[in-house]
C-alpha cells in the first residue's frame, strides 16, 4: 500500500528531514513541501529529488508557498518554517483549523515539540476529530528512552519495550511496571535506584532533536499507511461532550483514518497518579 499524497508544512530543517526520509522509504507517491519561502522549499525538494537515482526511490517531490496546496493530501505533517520556526499558540491553532478544513479526510501530524496546546484546542475548541490530530514528538522521546535503557542493560533497543507517556518534560511517566526486554520484565533486570536515575535522564532528553523528530513522524506516516503495525507514542486529546482532560502522550495504534486505539500500559499506583496529574493540569 502506498499513500497517494503527503503534504509537509514548513521547509526548515525538520521539514526537509521528514521529506527525505519519506521519499527514501517510498511511502507516498508524491510529497509537496510547503513554506512561505517558496524558493527555499523548491530548492530542498529539488535536492531530494536529485538523490532519487542514487538512493533508488520513485517518490515525486514538489514545492509550494501556498498552504492550500495541502488540500487533498492523505496525510499532512506540520514541521517548522524556514523563518519563524515551529508554529505555536494562536498561530498553530489557526493553522490546524485551516488544514483540517481544507483536507477533511487527512490525518494531521504535528511533528514539533510544541504541539500539545494546538491539539487540545483543535479537539476541544475546533471540534476536530481527536483521531485525526496527533503530535509525534513523544515517539522520539520514547525511542531515546529505549536506547538509553538498552545501554544500561548492555542490550539492543530493538528488544526493549518501554512505554513513555504523560506530558514531557515535567510530567514524563516511564511505565517501568510494563517494561520488558526480549519478553522478560525489566524490573527483574534494573533495580529501583537505577530506574529512578534513568527516569531523570529520560526527562532531561526533552526536547528531541530534528532528526529524531523526523524519524518519529515518518514512523507514524508508515503506520497510518499500513506499512507498519508498530505502536506509536503520540500526543492525543480525548474528545466528546464534557471531556476536559489535556492532551497527553500515550501509545496508540494507527490506521488510514488516524487513531484506531489507545493502548494504555499497566501502571503502578504511583505511575497512575502521575499520569492523572499530567492530564488534569
Amino acid at each position: 500500500m502506498t499513500m497517494r499524497h503527503v503534504a509537509i508544512i514548513g521547509a526548515g530543517e525538520l521539514g526537509g528531514a521528514i521529506a527525505h526520509l519519506l521519499a527514501r522509504r517510498d511511502i507516498a507517491r508524491s510529497i509537496v513541501l510547503v513554506d512561505e519561502r517558496g524558493a527555499v522549499a523548491a530548492g530542498k525538494a529539488l535536492d531530494i529529488a536529485q538523490a532519487a537515482p542514487v538512493e533508488g526511490f520513485a517518490t515525486q517531490l514538489s514545492a509550494s508557498s501556498d498552504v492550500s496546496s495541502a488540500a487533498g493530501a492523505d496525510a499532512i505533517v506540520v514541521a517548522e518554517r524556514v523563518q519563524g520556526g515551529e508554529w505555536s499558540g494562536e498561530e498553530a491553532f489557526a493553522l490546524v483549523k485551516r488544514l483540517t478544513a481544507s483536507a477533511p479526510a487527512a490525518v494531521v501530524i504535528l511533528a514539533g515539540t510544541m504541539s500539545r496546546e494546538a491539539i487540545e484546542r483543535g479537539v476541544h475548541e475546533g471540534r476536530i476529530a481527536g483521531g485525526r490530530l496527533i503530535g509525534t514528538a513523544p515517539e522520539a522521546l520514547a525511542s531515546a528512552a529505549r536506547a538509553l535503557t538498552a545501554l544500561a542493560v548492555n542490550g539492543s533497543p530493538r528488544d526493549i519495550a518501554l512505554p513513555v507517556l504523560g506530558a514531557p518534560p515535567g510530567h514524563t511517566i516511564v511505565a517501568w511496571e510494563d517494561a520488558t526486554i526480549a519478553g522478560f520484565a525489566l524490573t527483574r533486570t534494573i533495580d529501583e535506584p537505577t530506574r529512578r536515575r534513568l527516569t531523570a535522564r529520560i526527562q532531561a532528553m526533552w526536547p528531541p532533536g530534528p532528526h529524531a523528530l523526523a524519524a518519529a513522524a515518518v514512523k507514524t506516516v508508515a503506520a497510518i499507511d499500513g506499512r507498519s503495525r508498530h505502536l506509536v507514542t503520540a500526543f492525543v486529546a480525548p474528545a466528546g461532550p464534557g471531556r476536559s482532560a489535556r492532551a497527553a502522550a500515550v501509545p496508540i495504534r494507527l490506521g488510514p483514518a488516524g487513531v484506531v486505539e489507545l493502548v494504555m500500559p499497566e501502571l503502578s499506583a504511583g505511575e497512575r497518579v502521575a499520569f492523572e496529574n499530567a492530564v488534569m493540569l
